[in-house]
């Protein structure tokens, strides 16, 4: 199973619906908080290529992007492969 990483800050409904997603899939993910003005969210943001918003998701390194993305990948039927790669 990759490697899944989430970055998030607290009181984030759209970071709480994508970590929803994950744990129905039954995967296991580092959370990683990352209010704004933190160390962690440049990171998030130099990692994802300038977004600022959370959370920003990525499984085996690769940029998946934010819940929306999340979800959209899921409604396609992509994200089981992804998950198993």
């Amino acid at each position: 199973m990759p490697e899944i990483e989430i970055y998030t800050q607290p009181w984030c409904p759209y970071c709480t619906r994508a970590k929803q997603l994950l744990d129905k899939k039954g995967v296991a993910y580092r959370e990683i908080d990352a209010p704004g003005g933190t160390p962690a969210r440049e990171e998030a943001m130099r990692r994802s290529g300038g977004r600022t918003s959370v959370p920003q998701i990525f499984i085996a390194g690769r940029h998946i992007g934010g819940c929306d993305d999340i979800v959209a990948l899921d409604r396609a039927g992509k994200l089981d492969a992804l998950l198993a790669a």
